[in-house]
């Protein structure tokens, strides 16, 4: 259905060297539940029949394994629920219906119309009798996901899942770039990012939730990527560098992001001295294009990273493209705690 696509695409704003991870071979277990084991053949069994239009415009490595983790992932809990099922005398079917199915909430007019209204540049334009029953869908099915995977998350906790197939993971230096956190934290997510991208507005809420769940186990770095197509984007960029030169990045930060739309030379300038800044310095710096450069360096090595829309986040190098839901990030980022523990 072509809502399902529009809903899954776009999260983006859109217009590099990886490292590639070492090639298992065809034996290799890639994952294990509880005695079960998965190997990489059974997963391409059922990974390498995905359509490439899921994957939109990645690099072919980091498709590859999105195609293998979605297929680890569909193996992992049709292991969970045949093993319960047995464990309770019954089939998969049946338990499915009892612990997921039945529990989902109805989707009402008023969650379709409240989508709706929410969500006016993801509907292309359509009226709300167009797509009443693909957002109907789209809900349900959304529902539906989030009550699977708290009961799976319930079986996993009876038993031990492991997953060992290596995601590509990208080099990104953080430099002195804007960063929160502890240097030494577990955790480093890098952020490129563009100030006039709708999208990356709709995920700062997402990265304050990481970052306040998470705390001290998370440093999060800013690098900036404004796409040309946003022609405000670059000056808010270098704007926010100079706000940078005096300390006062992150709130300059906040502001850019609490005041979509607003991000004339005349806002750019007001905003600092809104905020304390040292107007004279700040305005020298902005007309000046002190951090050109910079802002360039920035680009460049995302490009190098494969960046091409944003907002882009690697997580210790894992890339989460576009503004994912928060359960997005939640799993990259065990998955990383765990590997920390088991080294």
């Amino acid at each position: 259905m072509w809502w399902a696509a529009t809903a899954v695409l776009l999260t983006a704003c859109s217009t590099s060297s990886a490292q590639s991870p070492k090639q298992p071979s065809p034996d290799q277990v890639v994952a294990t539940v509880g005695s079960t084991s998965l190997t990489l053949a059974q997963v391409d069994e059922r990974a390498l029949q995905q359509s490439t239009s899921k994957f939109g415009d990645m690099k072919l490595a980091q498709a590859l394994y999105e195609a293998r983790r979605n297929a680890i992932d569909d193996l992992v809990a049709t292991a969970l629920l045949d093993q319960e099922a047995k464990a309770l005398s019954t089939d998969r079917s049946s338990l499915i219906e009892k612990e997921i199915t039945s529990k989902v909430q109805s989707v009402t007019d008023a969650d379709v119309t409240s989508w709706y209204q929410a969500n006016q540049s993801r509907v292309q334009g359509a009226t709300l009798d167009q797509v009443r029953q693909p957002i109907r869908a789209y809900l349900t099915q959304q529902r539906m996901e989030v009550v699977r995977e708290q009961y799976l998350d319930t079986l996993r906790q009876k038993t031990a899942v492991h997953i060992s197939l290596e995601p590509p993971r990208q080099t990104i230096a953080a430099g002195n770039s804007p960063a929160r956190g502890p240097a030494n934290a577990p955790i480093e997510i890098v952020e490129f990012s563009d100030f006039q991208c709708p999208f990356c507005l709709r995920a700062s809420p997402t990265v304050d939730q990481v970052l306040k769940t998470y705390g001290d186990r998370v440093r999060f770095v800013y690098r900036h990527y404004p796409l040309p197509i946003h022609p405000n984007a670059r000056p808010a960029a270098e704007a926010a560098a100079c706000a940078a030169e005096q300390g006062k990045f992150w709130p300059y930060h906040d502001r850019l992001f609490s005041t979509p739309g607003h991000l004339t030379d005349t806002e750019l300038k007001q905003d600092a001295v809104d905020l304390g800044l040292d107007a004279p310095r700040f305005n020298s710096c902005v007309d000046s294009h002190k951090y050109k450069a910079l802002v360039d360096a920035d680009q460049h090595d995302g490009e190098e990273a494969g960046v091409n829309g944003t907002p882009a986040f690697f997580i210790n190098g894992r890339l989460v493209n576009g503004a994912q839901p928060y359960e997005v990030f939640k799993k990259v980022i065990d998955e990383e705690l765990q590997l920390k523990k088991a080294r």
